[in-house]
């Protein structure tokens, strides 16, 4: 059996077509056999013993939901009929006792996660034309994969982005969950052309151009799915036997809310748990300590004890690694008063991408994030900052070159060059001496593969593990400490951090890597700030542009150009004050807008604005199209 290892274009005119039809003709059929049914009163009994009325073949459980609260019909997932998993929009057919999951009952997170395998599975035909095997909720409780086969092609990271695009289009078409019974002749007929859904399944679900056996149930529609992403790709053969075809199976996450794709751990933790990392004795003295209850808690100061336990919560598996857990919690930090520095050193900050940190920080760096998350280069669910990757011992080559590349690929997009240091073991460390050599013999190796230069920094390396420091220069060639990696072998072994090897009676403990590419939201929003000394370029600036009417008679106009512009995706400003035009330019220069636009009456009847750049006295005139083309051609010029 061949699969095409391209967009299959006679694949996708013929047989997805072809299957849908067959789908909707069985439908048809089964919706006029149901009409002919007399719609009989029912008794609906809830959990908590009220009953609702209903009509057979015609209520479901999405209408009592309805009928309840607009909240719950909005979060419920699946129901639960007379003890069996039903529809939500699956209509009842008699008597029966009602129950109602949302994502956060293990029914609901289930269902959503073999739904979310089907939107997989449709993004993986449609793109690549596969012959789809098999696509549950992965055993282990967290997720989905999809089996199929591709013939030649070899997935990898690379193909992440499309596969999650296209998965994405399919949850924004809110293409609804529907579903049929089938003879196994007409199972036969609608997959004669993948032999791996010959079964006994005698129900089948569509959504969208998906067509797939399956035995359900179902969430209601595809745009419960909020976030989505790809997880990694392997190696699997058909029913598990290696004598069988060759499959390539995807694992994916997949959330009501794109919230959940990040980590949140609690601000405090009791000091058993920094007794149990080793900061008790060995960082005390630079946290935030006090006692509640005669129990003495700490602030935390990293978030990497916490991601610890959210390893350890549940047994793992080697091929769950490497796990990658980012956290945007608020980090405080007991530091001297005379080591404080504007927002370079502070005693409360923050680590990561997140666009709510401050009015301040999302302003200037919203565009910078959305560049970064739009790159075909790196996948979404490693682009927080800080972050903890649990991985083995043979992958750690491999994770620290790809935190390099990253590292890279940021300092980039701002212009930054750097330094990097291999920090070694310190007079005050934790573990074992071979595992110290161990460790930093990895990351010499990697350093050395990634080609560019670095330098030997003995004995400045953490507690718990040696790192690599990166300092970044700015505009005046000034060094800032900013990214860092940091190899531990000591925190997976104080926690008795373990995960399942191919031989299932073999534990293995993890190794654990700490990175971060800002260091801290503050401190890289003070060095730009000296990097840039003020005067952001276009593609990251909040004042991209401000339009100046010349005096009242043009400020309708002017109004009108804002809105074309901000409808494009652009800051924009107007000054409809009453000052003269030039404290208007004055002060929109002071002000430190990219692109002053000064609108009259000439302008406002020739559909044109008068273009002045900052600090710069000449103009020029031009038509809006031509302004937005320009815009965008600078936006893209960067990168």
């Amino acid at each position: 059996m061949a699969a095409a290892n391209h967009k299959d274009e006679a694949y996708l005119a013929t047989v997805i077509p072809k299957r849908i039809q067959l789908f909707e003709t069985i439908k048809a059929q089964q919706n006029l056999h149901r009409l002919s049914l007399l719609s009989d009163p029912i008794k609906i009994t809830l959990p908590d013993g009220k009953v609702k009325e209903g009509k057979r073949w015609a209520t479901s459980p999405l209408d009592v939901a309805k009928e309840i609260s607009k909240s719950l019909a909005a979060n419920s997932l699946i129901s639960e009929v007379n003890g069996v998993l039903w529809d939500m929009t699956r209509p009842l057919e008699g008597d029966c006792e009602l129950k109602l999951f949302t994502f956060e009952n293990d029914e609901g997170r289930d269902t959503f996660w073999h739904s979310s395998a089907h939107i997989l599975g449709q993004a993986l035909e449609v793109e690549y034309g596969c012959k789809l095997c098999i696509g549950p909720c992965t055993t282990r409780g967290e997720g989905f994969y999809y089996d199929a086969f591709y013939g030649d092609l070899g997935l990898n990271e690379d193909h992440f982005k499309k596969i999650e695009a296209a998965a994405t289009k399919a949850a924004g078409e809110r293409q609804p969950f529907e579903r049929i019974e089938v003879t196994r002749e007409q199972a036969l007929e609608l997959f004669a052309d993948n032999s791996f859904k010959a079964n006994k399944t005698i129900t089948v679900y569509r959504c969208g151009p998906l067509v797939d056996l399956c035995r359900g149930p179902h969430i209601p529609n595809t745009s419960v799915v909020k976030a989505f992403a790809c997880l990694k790709a392997s190696s699997a053969y058909w029913r598990g036997n290696k004598d069988r075809e060759s499959l390539q199976r995807v694992y994916g996450i997949s959330y009501p809310d794109k919230k959940r794709l990040e980590v949140i751990s609690p601000n405090m933790y009791n000091m058993q748990l920094w007794e149990t990392s080793g900061h008790a004795a060995n960082y005390k003295e630079n946290m935030f300590v006090f006692e509640i209850e005669k129990q003495e808690f700490g602030l935390k100061p990293m978030n990497c004890p916490g991601h610890c336990l959210m390893f350890q919560h549940r047994v793992r598996s080697y091929r769950e690694l490497p796990l990658r857990l980012a956290d945007f919690g608020v980090l405080h930090r007991n530091e001297a008063s005379g080591a404080l520095t504007g927002l370079t050193r502070v005693r409360r900050f923050q680590q990561g991408f997140h666009m709510s940190v401050t009015i301040l920080w999302r302003e200037y760096y919203a565009r910078a994030l959305d560049i970064i998350v739009d790159s075909d280069k790196f996948s979404s669910n490693v682009l927080q900052d800080d972050a903890h990757i649990f991985c083995r011992e043979s992958q750690i080559k491999e994770e620290v070159r790809g935190v390099l590349e990253f590292v890279k690929y940021c300092y980039d997009i701002f212009g930054f060059t750097f330094d990097l240091k291999l920090s070694t073991r310190p007079e005050k460390y934790l573990g074992e001496l071979a595992t110290w050599e161990k460790a930093e013999a990895a990351l010499t190796e990697a350093l050395n593969e990634f080609g560019k230069p670095w330098q030997m920094n003995e004995g400045d390396g953490a507690f718990y593990g040696p790192k690599i420091d990166i300092s970044v220069s700015d505009a005046l060639n000034r060094k800032f400490q900013c990214a860092t990696l940091q190899l531990d072998f000591q925190l997976p072994a104080r926690f008795e951090l373990y995960y399942s090897a191919e031989d299932e009676a073999k534990r293995e403990a993890p190794v654990m890597i700490h990175r971060a590419v800002l260091g801290s939201v503050e401190r890289m929003f003070a060095i730009l700030l000296e990097h840039y000394k003020g005067k952001w370029p276009f593609w990251l600036s909040p004042r991209q542009a401000i339009v100046c009417p010349v005096s009242e008679k043009s400020q309708q106009y002017a109004l009108q150009v804002r809105d074309q512009i901000h409808n494009a995706g652009y800051y924009v400003d107007a000054d409809t004050s009453d000052r003269k035009i030039q404290k208007k330019v004055r002060e929109a220069q002071l002000a430190q807008y990219n692109y002053i636009l000064v609108v009259g009456e000439e302008e406002a009847n020739t559909g044109q604005v008068s273009v002045r750049v900052r600090n710069a006295n000449d103009h020029s005139v031009m038509g809006i199209d031509g302004l937005l083309a320009h815009f965008k051609a600078e936006t893209d010029a960067f990168h």
